[in-house]
C-alpha cells in the first residue's frame, strides 16, 4: 500500500489565526467601550478578572451613586430653602404689620368728622373723645355706636381709619319732612317717621303734617316720599302736608296755592309739571298735578 504524499511545509508551519481578545475585534480595531463602566473596564483590562477587580468595580459604582444623589439632594435643598425664606419673609411681614397696627404708634390724635349740616360737629367729636390714644385697630364701634345714638339726627354713619392717627366720622343726616302738633309742641320727623326734636314752637321752614293714622300708616309714608321729592324752590313755600290716604296727598303753600298731588308714583315728573305749571299760571289758587300727563289749574 502507497502512503499519501506528505503536506508541503508551509502547511504543517501556517500560522493559527490570532485569538480574540477582550476589548478588540478580529480584525484587530478597538472595540466601543463604556469607559465609565467599572466592570468594563476591568473584563476588557490585560489582567484577568479576579474577585478584587471586581470588588473594586463595585465600590466604584457605589461611589458615583453617591456623588448623583447628593448632587440632586444639594438642588432640592436649595428649592427648599428658597420657598422657606420666602414664607418667612412674608410671615415677618404679616406679623410686623399687626405688631405695627396694634401699638401706640398709629393711636387716635384726632377725629375728623364729614357730612354734617344741622349738627354740630364739635359736639360729636366730643362725644367720641374716649377713642383719642386708642389704636386705631382697636376702635370700638359699639362704644361709637352708643356715642352717637344722642344725636337722633344721624341717619347712618362709617368710620375711616387715616394711619397714623385721624379717625374720620362719615355721617349721613336725617331729612326732616315736617312737624307733628300736638299737646307737647312741635314734633320734627323725618321720612320714616323719627322724632328728631321737639319745640313749643314750630321750626321755621316745617311744614305741619296732617296725615290720618300716624306715622306707621301708608298715607305717612307717600307724605315723606312726595315732600322729598319736592324741588327747593317749591320745597321752601309749603306750610302744610295733609292726606288721609296714600293717593290724596295735598300741599298748602304759603302763597295760599293748593296742589293735588295725589300718591307717590310719578313724583318727579310731578314735581316738574308742578314748577312749569306755578311760572304760567302764578294768580291761579290750585292746581292739580295728580295726573302729571294733564295739569289742572284753576
Amino acid at each position: 500500500m502507497r502512503r499519501p504524499p506528505p503536506l508541503p511545509a508551509s502547511a504543517e508551519k501556517e500560522e493559527d489565526p490570532a485569538p480574540i481578545r477582550a476589548g478588540h475585534r478580529a480584525d484587530g480595531d478597538e472595540a466601543s467601550v463604556d469607559s465609565h463602566d467599572p466592570l468594563e473596564e476591568a473584563r476588557t483590562a490585560e489582567e484577568p478578572l479576579t474577585t478584587r477587580s471586581v470588588w473594586r468595580a463595585a465600590r466604584a459604582r457605589r461611589k458615583a451613586l453617591r456623588a448623583e444623589i447628593r448632587r440632586f439632594t444639594q438642588r432640592s435643598r436649595r428649592r427648599r430653602i428658597i420657598w422657606l425664606s420666602a414664607i418667612g419673609a412674608v410671615v415677618l411681614l404679616i406679623a410686623g404689620s399687626f405688631a405695627a397696627a396694634y401699638s401706640p404708634l398709629f393711636a387716635v390724635e384726632k377725629i375728623t368728622i364729614v357730612g354734617t349740616s344741622t349738627l354740630d360737629a364739635q359736639e360729636i367729636e366730643a362725644a367720641l373723645a374716649g377713642q383719642l390714644g386708642t389704636p386705631l385697630a382697636l376702635v370700638d364701634e359699639s362704644e361709637v355706636k352708643a356715642a352717637l345714638v344722642a344725636f337722633p339726627l344721624i341717619e347712618t354713619y362709617a368710620l375711616e381709619a387715616k394711619p397714623p392717627h385721624e379717625l374720620a366720622v362719615r355721617i349721613v343726616e336725617r331729612t326732616p319732612i315736617g312737624v307733628l302738633e300736638s299737646d307737647a309742641g312741635f314734633t320734627l320727623v323725618d321720612a320714616a317717621g323719627v322724632t328728631l326734636a321737639t319745640t313749643p314752637t314750630q321750626p321755621e321752614g316745617q311744614p305741619v303734617l296732617e296725615v290720618s293714622g300716624g306715622t306707621s300708616s301708608d298715607a305717612f309714608e307717600s307724605v315723606g316720599l312726595v315732600v322729598r321729592s319736592l324741588p327747593a324752590e317749591v320745597r321752601k313755600l309749603v306750610t302744610e302736608v295733609s292726606a288721609t290716604t296714600l293717593d290724596d296727598v295735598t300741599l298748602t303753600l304759603s302763597t295760599g296755592l293748593t296742589v293735588v298731588w295725589g300718591n307717590a308714583e310719578q313724583s318727579v315728573e310731578k314735581a316738574q309739571v308742578l314748577s312749569a305749571a306755578m311760572t304760567a299760571n302764578p294768580n291761579a289758587r290750585s292746581i292739580d298735578v295728580s295726573s302729571p300727563e294733564v295739569v289742572v289749574a284753576g
